[in-house]
This record gives C-alpha cells, structure tokens and sequence, in this order.
C-alpha cells in the first residue's frame, strides 16, 4: 500500500522525530484502537471519557507504524514502538491536519446544515468518485476531532475532498472550516437545531454561515433559497466575496427541483441545472432527498465535476442506517417495512420524515405507523414544538402513533384519539408493543433524537426479524 505520510513530512508536520525509526510505512491515521489497520499512525487522543495513551500498546499489537504522545507520556510508552512527543496530541493532530490541505491540490467542498448534510456530503461523494479520485469525511466525522482526522487521512493525489462540518454552539464551525479551506461551501437548509443552545433561528444560520469564513479566495457558497434564512445567509457570503449558487424549487434557482416521483427503487428526478434539464435515478426516495441530490449536482459542478455524468452514481445511492434506510421484518401474517429515520431529529427533518411516511403505499390492509421520540435542544417551546406535529400526521394519513418521551407527550395528546396507538416514558419500553401491532402490509417510521434512543427499537425490530429467519433455517 502506498505510504500516505513519509517520516520527513512527519517530521515537519509534528515538529518532532520519532523515539525510534519506523519499521513500516504510514498508510493511514487513527485514534480509536478497535479499527485501526496494520500501518496507522496513531493519535493518542484524551476524551471526555477515555484516554488514548492507555490504548498505546494496543495500538502497536494491532499493526500501527508509530504513535503520537504527550511528551510525559513519551518515556513511558516508547518501549511498545516508535512515538512522536507532543505537547498536546490534539494540537499534533490538527497540524498534520493542517499540512495534508497544504500540500493538496484537489479541489475541496465543505457541507454543513441544521438537516441533511451526511446525506448531502455522501451524495456529493459518490458523484464525485465518479468523475475523479475523491476523499471524504467517514460517517458523521464533522466535529473537532472528526475533521482534522479526515484531513489527515487525505491522499495528496486525491483530486476531489468532501468534508462535512458540523456544530452545536456558535464558533465551533469557522475554526474547521479554515483548516478545511474550502473551494466551494454548501449549506442544505437552516431549522431549529440546537436552538437551546443558541437562542434564535437567525443565531443558528449564523452559525452555519461560518463556514464561509474558511472559503478559499475566488471561493463558491451553494445555498438552498428555500431556505427561510436564505437572504441572512447569502449576505453572510457576499461578506467573504464569495459567489453564491442556489438550489431549491423556485424558478430563479441555478439548480431548480421540478420533479421527484417516487419509484420501487427510490425516486427519478427531474431538475434543471443552469437551464439545461436533467433527469436521473436516484436511489433513495422523498421530496429532502432530491433536494439534497441536487445540491450535490450543483456543488459538484462548482467544482468543476462533471455534473452530468456524476449524476449516473446518484442511481446506486441508498438512504443510511438511521437516515431513511428500509428494510422488511416479519409479522405473525406477512412482512412488515420499517423505514430507519432514529438518526436525529428537529423539526424540520420531522416533517420531511412524515412526508415520506405518507408517500409510501402499504400493503392491503396495512397502515402507515408513526413512532416517535423526543426532539432534544428545542428549548422552552419544546413540547409546543411536538404538538404542532399532529397536523403533519394527520396530512399524510398516519394511522398510528407510538411516542417516547415527555415531549412527545404533547404530541400523542395532541393526536386524533383513534391514532393514538401508545406512549412511554422510555423508548425501550416501546419496543414489544409494537412488535405486537405490526402486521402485514404495515409501513413504519422510527424517528427521534439520539438522545430519545430510538435507535435501540429499530435494533429490537431487526433481531425479530433475525429469530424469524433462524426459525425458517432449521424448519
């Protein structure tokens, strides 16, 4: 494998050499020891809850080609393999961070939003890849320590980079977006997320608009106009002199939305892009996903990627787990499809989830199910926030509501009696009831904030459906 970092770019980067030479390339960076691939360079990085210095040995077990310390810890720790001292690991972190954006020539996209920008980010990838060499943030890799570990992991011939930036207080975003550099800045849209932490609508597009602080010279801003802060926004972009693209449905957009049918495999979408009409597959269906696709589009053209052709990989992308992911679990009469939304949740990405919950079609006889945890972050209007759900289930046709939560209280009460299916406290309470419920045909929705822990129900759903196909193995 080709070696990702030489030890004089070490050198360089880390403003030390190592305790002892290295005995294998370095063709990747890690911090956590239970993925960590044999010629690593490991970072020993001291979280809220755990300390990488006592995962150092483990590290060199597992294969890694050195290790970045604390400079008391060095001494110590260098008998397991060769280490580089520092004064604080974090900081070495960002610096080699800091370095692979230096010595790169691709040309780099940076993705934030209140919703959608994991799933514009790996959108944007996979059009990308299909045009040239290209980089990206693994997972939700968005934070302080997820960004700078994707920078470093950056190949110097890639010839694209997404990096997706996310936050949950103002301020974290403009020192992520420097590092990242950005040639082209896309934000998905603007809701009430985090809005206890930052008081107003208007504080939190604030915050996302820091990711232009960070825009290269000559830079691009991609922009829903859709958006209600979209003006804030564009103003914010204008500042840094940055050129400002739009997407979104109105006519005026430089990538417009026309179209998204849903099909068996997800969605064919008809857009127009600069004026010029595309259609395309894409494999994943609802209104927020071809939006965010042609987001993507019109990012990737900004980069100078084919735009067209890039569209082709758009057929083979599918919802993430927790981020609209379907699949089947059985019933006592047939099959029932779960659709996995427990990623996070706000408003906004709420409603766009019942959207897409009252667009599909159940089986004969079966019913369109809700359930729903806890939208955190929401502040003193949060349980009022909740309530005013129940329109949003009475539009697209729910049958049934299950709730988790105190805040979703306000809702279940706030629902048409004969919806009202079940509430508790805690999500995992949930779980038998509605394997109970379920039947053929059925289509349900989970959805909640990770801290509602809705994720453990679709995990629950999964082993039933795991069982039933062990049972019919040795039937």
């Amino acid at each position: 494998m080709k070696a990702l970092w030489t030890q004089s770019e070490l050198r360089d980067a880390l403003a030390a050499n190592p305790s002892a030479p290295l005995n294998a390339s370095v063709t990747g960076v890690s911090i956590d020891t239970r993925t960590l691939q044999a010629g690593d360079l490991f970072f020993a990085i001291k979280g809220d809850t755990h300390d990488g210095h006592d995962y150092v040995a483990r590290a060199f077990e597992a294969g890694a080609a050195a290790a970045v310390v604390l400079q008391g810890r060095a001494a110590s720790l260098a008998g397991f393999g060769p280490v580089y001292a520092a004064n604080d690991t974090m900081t070495a972190m960002e610096r080699l961070g800091i370095a692979s954006r230096n010595r790169s020539k691709a040309r780099i996209a940076a993705v934030t939003g209140s919703v959608g920008k994991t799933t514009a980010k790996e959108m944007l990838r996979a059009v990308l890849s299909l045009c040239s060499s290209t980089h990206a943030s693994a997972a939700s890799y968005n934070n302080h320590w997820g960004v700078p570990l994707t920078l470093t992991r950056m190949p110097a011939e890639a010839e694209f980079g997404v990096f997706e930036i996310g936050m949950n207080h103002a301020g974290e975003i403009g020192p992520l977006a420097r590092m990242v550099r950005p040639d082209v800045a896309l934000i998905t849209t603007i809701a009430p997320v985090h809005i206890e932490h930052l008081g107003s609508i208007e504080a939190i597009a604030d915050a996302k608009a820091e990711i232009f602080l960070g825009l290269e010279p000559g830079g691009i801003a991609v922009v829903n106009r859709d958006a209600a802060q979209f003006e804030r926004l564009a103003d914010a972009a204008l500042a840094r002199r940055a050129r400002t693209l739009t997407f979104g449905a109105s006519e005026d957009c430089d990538a417009r939305l026309i179209e998204a049918i849903d099909t068996e495999r997800g969605s064919r979408v008809h857009a127009r892009l600069f004026g010029r009409d595309m259609h395309f597959d894409l494999g994943a269906p609802g209104l927020h996903m071809a939006q965010n696709a042609v987001g993507a589009l019109l990012a990737a053209r900004a980069l100078g990627a084919d735009a067209d052709h890039g569209a082709a990989a758009l057929a083979r992308f599918s919802a993430q787990k927790g981020r609209g992911e379907r699949f089947s679990i059985p019933t006592a009469d047939g099959s029932a499809t779960i659709i996995d939304e427990s990623y996070n949740a706000n408003p906004a990405s709420m409603r766009a989830a019942l959207a897409l919950l009252g667009a599909t079609r159940p089986g004969p006889n079966g019913r369109r199910i809700a359930i729903i945890g806890d939208m955190l972050e929401l502040g003193s209007d949060g349980a009022a926030m909740h309530a005013q759900l129940a329109d949003d289930l009475k539009s697209n046709r729910v049958d049934l509501l299950f709730g988790a939560g105190p805040l979703t209280r306000a809702l279940f009460d706030a629902a048409p009696a004969s919806m009202r299916a079940a509430w508790a406290e805690r999500s995992s309470e949930l779980a038998p009831e509605i394997a109970r419920t379920l039947r053929n045909g059925d289509v349900a929705m989970v959805k909640g904030s990770n801290g509602s822990r809705m994720g453990p129900i679709v995990s629950a759903l999964r082993e039933q459906l795991a069982h039933a196909q062990d049972r019919d193995a040795q039937c």
